[in-house]
């Protein structure tokens, strides 16, 4: 069965694999203190234009998100996000476990828009009783957003210049980055977005890595103990250089960008293949997912025949479906998608 399930259900880039196995009988430090972490280091500063960034390895994205966001905040403070935003919706209540609340705004996009931020930052602060409220201290976004929606360039820099205006730092999850970046719909960069937050994550457990997350503060120093912190969440690896080789290899040669770029262009292709059968788009996404609606009866038929994931029932008559391509998606793939679709509805 062919399978658009996730970006994260084959297990690693060919490349990855042979340098994985080169530097097996290497004996490194550990816990990211080996030459193929400084090297990788090195290497998405290099990327992102920015020397003095600091840079640390996780092992996955949930404990990325609750390290960064634990790190950054006071213990009354809260983060700021939209009603669908990953950490609200996807991850167990992760970041409150922590002690941290989650505060929402309406989005009728998923993109946490810069006058919505300070709409909701003036009628916190007009309110004579907020001291005795959770504080905001953060504002947390996606890029791609949950629904796949990616940012213009003046959406993330009015942003921004929202969250200093309010003394809110702002932290990207990138989880699915490269997605984002290599979109037809995005007008910006890698030193963009490095230079219009103050922390970001560059994610490889969705862009062709085994596992790990590279995270980034490119506007601010890493918090005092952030190393401590990460052991502290469990997001430390001991065998550290596993992700210093990955992301090595990510950032040589623009691999990382070209993978990402690969995946687009076969979402690119489920699109059309959607159109030609009048399947019409749940919503827009220009990335990697892709959501459609499906009938019932359609549903039924094609879950038979191919892996994907329901993302909501809207009513009786409509699903809501995610189909996902990544660095591994085929050509050979998306006909079989084409020819089962035509079976289901002959």
């Amino acid at each position: 069965m062919i399978s658009f399930e996730s970006d994260y259900n084959n297990g690693m880039l060919p490349e990855i694999i042979e340098n994985l196995s080169k530097t097996n009988d290497d004996k490194t430090s550990g816990y990211g203190f080996d030459p193929y972490s400084e090297s990788a280091k090195k290497k998405i500063r290099k990327a992102i234009g920015n020397e003095e960034a600091d840079v640390y390895f996780l092992i996955g994205g949930t404990q990325t998100n609750t390290t960064v966001i634990d790190s950054l905040l006071l213990g009354c403070e809260g983060v700021i996000c939209v009603e669908t935003g990953h950490i609200e919706v996807h991850e167990s209540g992760a970041v409150e476990a922590f002690g941290h609340k989650v505060l929402t705004i309406p989005s009728a996009d998923s993109k946490l828009k810069a006058a919505d931020l300070a709409d909701y930052m003036e009628t916190f602060l007009g309110d004579e009783t907020h001291p005795h409220m959770v504080q905001p201290g953060m504002v947390y976004i996606s890029l791609p957003t949950e629904l796949g929606m990616v940012y213009t360039q003046q959406e993330l820099a009015d942003l921004y210049a929202t969250c200093q205006k309010y003394q809110l730092r702002l932290f990207i999850d990138g989880a699915r980055l490269g997605y984002g970046l290599m979109s037809e719909a995005c007008e910006y960069d890698l030193p963009y977005v490095a230079e219009h937050c103050d922390v970001f994550y560059i994610g490889g457990t969705k862009v062709g890595a085994m596992f790990g997350e590279a995270v980034v503060f490119s506007g601010m120093k890493a918090p005092k103990y952030f190393f401590t912190n990460v052991k502290r969440h469990g997001a430390l690896l001991a065998k550290g250089r596993m992700l210093g080789i990955q992301f090595d290899t990510l950032f040589t040669d623009e691999l990382y960008f070209k993978i990402s770029k690969h995946a687009i262009n076969m979402a690119a292709g489920i699109r059309k293949i959607f159109a030609k059968h009048n399947i019409p788009l749940a919503y827009d996404s220009p990335t990697n997912q892709q959501f459609v609606i499906l009938s019932p009866t359609l549903y039924q038929a094609l879950s038979k025949l191919v892996a994907f994931e329901i993302w909501e029932k809207k009513n009786e008559q409509e699903i809501v479906c995610r189909f996902v391509t990544s660095w591994a998606t085929k050509e050979e793939e998306l006909e079989e998608l084409d020819k089962a679709i035509e079976k289901c509805m002959a």
